[in-house]
C-alpha cells in the first residue's frame, strides 16, 4: 500500500469534476490549470489543499508547469484531464478548423514532457465519430510515441452506468508508461451507501427533498437559500447532502458549518412562459424553447454548458423542473451532476451552468480515478 497519496495534475480543469472524482478515489490533486479565471476561482474555492492557476497551456512547457506549482522533481503518479474539443461536439456546431481541436495535442506534449505514471484524456463523444477519428489517432500515435500504453479499444462511457442521474456520454482515453501495469475501463455501477449497497438513482433521487423556491421571492435576487433543508430519507439526497458517505469517498466534507444551501438563484419568467412550461408533458421537449421537461423516473438528459464569450456567450437550454413550471437552478443541476451541496459555483447563472456542463460528473470520474489507484496500490 502506498504511504502518502498519490499526486495528480488536472489540466483543462474547468470547475474541477474531475479534480472531485480524482480526490474521492483517493489521489491528492497537487495543481490544476485552466485558462478561464472563474474557473481557477472556483476551483480554489472548493479545492483549498491545490494550486490552482490561469494559464493558456497551449504555450506552456512541463518545465514551467513543475516549476509555477513548485513540484520539483517529485514523481507525478497521473495527469487527467478534459481538453475543450467543441468543435467535434455531437450537441454543437462542428467546426474541424476550431483551434480548440488541437489541444489535445498540447494535453498529449505536457505528458510526454511531465512523464506521469498514468494519464487520462477525457473528451466528447464525437471524438470517436469518423470526422474527428484521425485527431483521436493522432493523439494515440503521440502517446505511443512517447513511451505509453494506451488501453485499446477505447471506450465511451454513459454516467448514468456509473451512479449520475443524468444521460452524459464521454470519451475516454486511459494509459501508462511501458512497463507498469495497464488499467482497464470501470464496468457499470452505481452508487453505493455506506453499508455499500449499490443503487442507479433517478431524477426523483436527485432533486425531490430540495426546496421549493417558488415560495421564497428573495431568491430573485440571491442564489443562498439560508434554510434547513427537509429531512429525507433518500440515500442519494443524503450522499449529496453529507449527511451520508459512500463506502469508497476519501473525500468525506464536513459541513456543519454549512447554513443553508447556495445555487438556488430563481429565473423570473414571464407568465406566457409559464403557462407553455406548465402545459409540456414530463419527458419532451417544449415546443417553442426545446427546453426538455424532466420525468421524476428517469434520468436526466445532458445538461449541456453554452458557449463562451469568444464564441457568443449563448446560454444553453436548461431542463423545466418536473413539477414546477420553472427552469431548473444551479443547484439542482449539480445534484443531476453529482456534485455535492457544499460545492460552490461561480455564482451567476450563465457562469454556473457552463461550469456544470463543462464538467466531468466527479461519481464517473470517481469510478475511472479507481481503477487508475488500484494499479498504483496493487
Amino acid at each position: 500500500m502506498l504511504k502518502k497519496k498519490p499526486i495528480a495534475i488536472d489540466l483543462f480543469c474547468g470547475a474541477g469534476g474531475m479534480s472531485l472524482g480524482f480526490e474521492q478515489a483517493g489521489f491528492h490533486v497537487h495543481s490544476a490549470f485552466d485558462c478561464e479565471r472563474f474557473n481557477i476561482l472556483t476551483h480554489e474555492r472548493n479545492f483549498p489543499r491545490t494550486r490552482a492557476y490561469v494559464a493558456d497551456l497551449s504555450k506552456l512547457s512541463g518545465k514551467c508547469v513543475r516549476e509555477i506549482s513548485r513540484l520539483g522533481r517529485r514523481r507525478i503518479d497521473v495527469i487527467f484531464g478534459g481538453p475543450p474539443c467543441q468543435g467535434f461536439s455531437v450537441g454543437g456546431k462542428r467546426d474541424l478548423n476550431d483551434k480548440r481541436n488541437r489541444l489535445v495535442y498540447d494535453f498529449a506534449r505536457l505528458v510526454k514532457q511531465l512523464q506521469p505514471r498514468y494519464f487520462v484524456m477525457e473528451n466528447v463523444k464525437g471524438l470517436m465519430y469518423v470526422h474527428a477519428k484521425p485527431v483521436l489517432k493522432s493523439f494515440i500515435r503521440r502517446m505511443k510515441l512517447a513511451g505509453y500504453v494506451v488501453v485499446e479499444p477505447i471506450q465511451v462511457l454513459n454516467a448514468s452506468d456509473f451512479g449520475v442521474p443524468q444521460r452524459r456520454l464521454r470519451t475516454f482515453v486511459i494509459g501508462c508508461q511501458k512497463g507498469l501495469p495497464l488499467p482497464s475501463y470501470p464496468t457499470r455501477s452505481g452508487c453505493f451507501d455506506e453499508s455499500g449497497q449499490e443503487f442507479f438513482p433517478l431524477v426523483k433521487d436527485a432533486i425531490s427533498d430540495l426546496p421549493r423556491i417558488d415560495s421564497y421571492p428573495d431568491l430573485f435576487s440571491s442564489d443562498h437559500f439560508p434554510h434547513k433543508l427537509p429531512s429525507t430519507t433518500n440515500t442519494y439526497a443524503l450522499l449529496m447532502r453529507g449527511e451520508l458517505v459512500s463506502y469508497d469517498d476519501q473525500l468525506h466534507r464536513e459541513i456543519e458549518s454549512m447554513t443553508g444551501l447556495t445555487g438556488c438563484l430563481r429565473t423570473a419568467h414571464s407568465k406566457r412562459i409559464i403557462k407553455r412550461f406548465a402545459s409540456t408533458a414530463r419527458g419532451s421537449a417544449e415546443p417553442v424553447s426545446r427546453y426538455i421537461r424532466l420525468a421524476w423516473d428517469k434520468v436526466a438528459p445532458t445538461i449541456r454548458a453554452g458557449t463562451g464569450a469568444d464564441h457568443g456567450s449563448h446560454t444553453a437550454p436548461r431542463p423545466i423542473h418536473p413539477s414546477r413550471p420553472r427552469c431548473i437552478t444551479t443547484r439542482e443541476a449539480a445534484r443531476l451532476h453529482s456534485f455535492p451541496d457544499w460545492f460552490q459555483f461561480h455564482g451567476t447563472r450563465w457562469h454556473d451552468f457552463r461550469q456544470i456542463g463543462n464538467s466531468v460528473p466527479p461519481i464517473l470520474a470517481r469510478a475511472v480515478a479507481k481503477k487508475i489507484i488500484q494499479q498504483l496500490t496493487s
